[in-house]
């Protein structure tokens, strides 16, 4: 072995052991995802330049979606974002919407879909785009237990990250959780998400989010409303129960209806 590739293999090696430490954790840069009870979890926030796992949890793909948007969203800070998917996503999933993007407060000038006939080019691509600093974040979204995303695959990730300063966001559809050093790693569900006001036809996006891993501290779980406006997670509002209101139409018969059940 020469002499220039094991000086390589040991300032890979050191890099490893830096990132996988304990340590490090007061000194990673972070940014606040705006629900109180997470960000305390995660010592102030989601941590950038870092690898993050979100997995959907059974057919809940479309929670997945829109709950990594907004971690892309508040990481990114109005800087572009590259969002590659594995041909297989759109298959099962269906295209992302740029509209529903800009209603959950993304700007979609700032984004560029990939689209990847498989797995070993989504990766690539993924990797060859977190080595771009000029990026705010990179969404790699692929589906199924693919082989390709091993321990190995995402530590090339983290480094590039760390070097970088581009967050990794991995969206993994009908998949399950294996060893790698991701940061942090979110299951996500669909959580109800009752109308804002009465002239609405549905609110906010509203998520169960469980934290199952987190590197540097203790997990949780929490239902997080995306506040679309603020471009935040929240605790969920608390909503009255709805009272259906007297038909203008007919007044004199609920009033009527009313007087019976009193009555009874």
């Amino acid at each position: 072995m020469s002499t220039a590739r094991t000086s390589t293999l040991a300032n890979l090696r050191g890099s490893i052991e830096r990132i996988e430490t304990h340590g490090d954790a007061h000194d990673l840069n972070k940014i606040a995802l705006g629900h109180a009870a997470a960000d305390a979890t995660l010592c102030g926030g989601l941590a950038v330049a870092a690898v993050h796992e979100v997995f959907a949890e059974g057919h809940q793909s479309a929670a997945a979606t829109g709950f990594i948007a907004g971690l892309a969203g508040r990481v990114s800070r109005r800087r572009p974002l590259v969002w590659v998917r594995q041909d297989f996503s759109e298959i099962e999933s269906g295209a992302l919407s740029m509209n529903g993007l800009c209603e959950l407060g993304l700007d979609p000038r700032l984004l560029v879909t990939v689209r990847a006939p498989d797995t070993d080019a989504a990766l690539r691509t993924a990797a060859d785009a977190v080595a771009c600093d000029a990026l705010g974040a990179v969404v790699l979204e692929v589906w199924g237990q693919a082989r390709q995303l091993d321990l190995v695959a995402s530590r090339k990730l983290t480094l590039a990250a760390a070097a970088s300063g581009v967050t990794a966001l991995l969206l993994r559809m009908a998949a399950e959780p294996r060893p790698s050093t991701a940061e942090t790693r979110w299951i996500v569900r669909a959580a109800h998400s009752p109308p804002s006001a009465p002239w609405s036809a549905w609110g906010a996006p509203v998520f169960d989010a469980q934290l199952v891993r987190n590197r540097h501290g203790p997990v949780g779980r929490w239902i997080m409303e995306w506040k679309c406006d603020e471009c935040l997670f929240s605790e969920p509002a608390t909503y009255p129960q709805p009272v259906a209101a007297t038909p203008a139409h007919r007044p004199h018969q609920a009033q009527a209806f009313g007087q019976r059940r009193r009555a009874g």
